[in-house]
């Protein structure tokens, strides 16, 4: 249990309706494990979320920002969260941008020019087979994986972009024409993902609108995930459907986003919300703090 033996005070979040219990450990220790996690996500018997998010103090950021999926795991992103703990930062402080480190790296979050809106520097997304990672060398524009007969394809040749989390983007006319929930889990766990992998549909409407929906890893299916916004508009640019700047647009809302050709950044800009505050009660921990 924490040091006080108090319950632990958490508040509930979302961007676009991806949604967040957000811990803070930056006085207090708050024992955390994949069991515990996954309790507190558990939307029957917890509080429910998409993911657990947990406030570190860091020596070079404002905050370190701590990442579990629903289903316990840690993971390195979440750009739908990182505008909500920048909004928590910079309340905080009186100011008007901050940075936030996370597992993939160092993030900025600043106040955008239109009210309850704020832009995160997602930093430059990861190309190269092994980065994003896949099993073999192959143009990441464009792989060989498929999903149906090998002549007649249901889905087929996604491209795959790492944006803090691997993601696969297969290009269709209608993203309600496929079961994601059921092709989801079978690609996320596919062998050429040896790191499993955020799964896409994405229909290219213009070159400035993409419609997206989006299995994550881990969570399922999602009304919004700010990281496969951002790989969306990359794989888009790189294969010359859409320009670098692109709304997109998730089942949650829209989200704007930039890939800036000066310095290689995704700029995500888009909403966040606070729903409620509430205490988290010892038994959630106590029941898993050995598992």
């Amino acid at each position: 249990m924490d040091e006080t033996g108090d319950h632990i005070p958490f508040r509930k979040m979302n961007g676009l309706g991806n949604d967040f219990v957000v811990l803070d450990a930056r006085n207090r220790t708050i024992p955390m494990n994949d069991t515990i996690a996954a309790a507190i996500s558990n939307r029957q018997t917890g509080i429910g979320c998409d993911q657990l998010i947990i406030i570190e103090t860091d020596t070079h950021a404002d905050a370190f920002m701590r990442i579990h999926n629903s289903s316990g795991g840690e993971v390195d992103a979440c750009g739908n969260a990182t505008r909500c703990i920048g909004d928590i930062l910079m309340s905080e402080n009186d100011a008007s941008s901050v940075t936030i480190r996370t597992n993939a790296g160092l993030l900025l979050c600043s106040r955008a020019a239109e009210p309850d809106m704020i832009t995160a520097d997602m930093g430059s997304p990861k190309l190269l087979w092994d980065q994003i990672p896949i099993a073999e060398e192959m143009d990441t524009r464009q792989i060989e994986l498929q999903i149906g007969p090998i002549d007649d394809p249901i889905l087929h040749s996604p491209g795959v972009v790492n944006v803090g989390n691997p993601h696969c983007i297969f290009w269709v006319d209608d993203v309600e024409a496929y079961d994601l929930a059921n092709i989801g889990p079978m690609l996320e766990h596919h062998p050429i993902f040896p790191e499993r992998a955020n799964i896409s549909l994405a229909h290219v409407t213009s070159p400035e609108d993409i419609t997206l929906k989006v299995w994550e890893r881990g969570v399922g299916l999602t009304k919004a995930c700010g990281s496969a916004a951002c790989a969306v508009v990359v794989a888009a640019a790189r294969k010359g459907l859409t320009q670098r700047k692109a709304m997109v647009h998730l089942p949650g809302g829209p989200l704007l986003i930039e890939w800036r050709e000066g310095d290689d950044h995704i700029l995500m800009s888009g909403p966040y919300e606070y729903e409620f505050e509430g205490t988290l009660p010892n038994t959630i921990f106590n029941a898993t703090v050995n598992s």
